[in-house]
């Protein structure tokens, strides 16, 4: 009897010990778990969630995050199902996409990002030089929108620019490359920035406006001939010295770009050129769970997330002192405090996508 006792006695120890190390480890589990949430997001935001330092800080808060990138008007045709958030570019996509699931209002907006058009130094002197542009220092400026749409309605061409023909690279029809409009979230930002100043000043509100603005719109993006579907892939085709002179995208893309490398030879080379009109791209979350909601609410509230946002040169809602002291060393480059812009107002997704489909043709 002592001896099956100690060997029952004998057992029950074991099982304790294995109950408490199997208890240990799920509790270490809790403490050290991430949820795993996937999202759909606008490429210009791509290297901000592959970033290590954005990955260390999601996890700290309990999140691990895979991506995949679309247009942001793309989003609109994927089937979401199985995905907790969609991050399109904008709030005129996400608006389209927060109807379609139902998703409950207020959607997250944890930072913003003006476009801009980036100029070859050689075009942004040329410009300058017939009013098309006005430069502050060496390289950075403002677009004079009007004077700008003006030549693309009488198909000016940079042969007809005074000094343009001492630049070998500055011939053909003079223009600036955007995304396809349907699909990327720029490209239909553009033709609403572009549609307000062609409308005296005011939004495009319905059929009246758009039949209005269409011929001079189709005529901004017919001369580009094919248009690319990314932000990204025009950035990177203008920096790698490929395609067009002048060049819309994020002022984002540019603020990560000169935080990666101290102004060098591609630099110097580099103008950015604030259009006196333009359009704020509200990048925005569309929660299709609540570890998408989240997520969204953590990227506008944490500091450290905050932080890592305007180092991939995105502007945090709600404090522009936050961009205003990270890019202090690129004032050559960036206009911080927007100096000498006006926002235009952003029609809504069913004007945007009717202005879309007509100025493709």
């Amino acid at each position: 009897m002592r001896r099956i006792a100690g060997i029952v006695l004998a057992v029950l120890l074991i099982g304790g010990v294995v109950a408490a190390v199997v208890a240990g480890r799920h509790g270490e589990d809790k403490g050290t778990a991430t949820k795993t949430v996937r999202g759909v997001i606008g490429s210009e935001k791509a290297e901000f969630f592959a970033d290590p330092d954005v990955v260390k800080a999601l996890a700290a808060k309990g999140f691990t995050v895979k991506t995949e990138a679309s247009g942001s008007w793309a989003m609109e045709g994927l089937n979401l199902k199985g995905y907790d958030f969609a991050f399109p570019s904008s709030k005129a996509p996400a608006d389209q996409l927060a109807a379609k699931y139902h998703v409950q209002e207020p959607l997250p907006r944890p930072f913003y990002s003006p476009l801009v058009v980036v100029a070859h130094r050689s075009a942004a002197d040329v410009l300058a030089a017939n009013g098309l542009a006005v430069l502050d220092g060496k390289s950075r400026g403002t677009l004079n929108m009007g004077a700008y749409l003006d030549a693309a309605r009488h198909n000016r061409t940079w042969q007809q620019l005074k000094g343009a023909s001492a630049h070998g690279e500055l011939t053909g029809t003079l223009y600036i490359a955007s995304t396809d409009p349907e699909s990327s979230n720029s490209g239909a930002l553009y033709l609403a920035a572009a549609s307000y100043v062609a409308n005296g000043g005011k939004v495009a509100a319905g059929k009246a406006d758009v039949d209005r603005t269409a011929p001079l719109l189709h005529q901004l993006v017919s001369v580009q001939g094919a248009q690319q579907s990314s932000s990204d892939a025009v950035f990177r085709d203008f920096i790698s010295g490929a395609g067009n002179p002048l060049v819309l995208v994020y002022e984002s893309q540019v603020a990560s770009l000169l935080a990666e490398q101290q102004p060098g030879p591609d630099a110097d080379d580099l103008v950015v050129l604030y259009p006196d009109t333009t359009v704020n791209s509200d990048h925005t979350v569309v929660p299709l769970d609540a570890n998408g909601r989240a997520l969204g609410e953590l990227l506008s509230t944490d500091p450290a997330l905050r932080k890592l946002a305007v180092r991939h040169g995105f502007r945090p809602q709600g404090d522009a002192a936050e961009f205003v002291a990270a890019t202090a060393s690129r004032t050559a480059y960036l206009n911080q405090k927007l100096t000498g812009v006006r926002q235009a107002p952003v029609p809504t997704s069913a004007v945007l996508h009717e202005m879309a489909r007509r100025a493709r043709g």
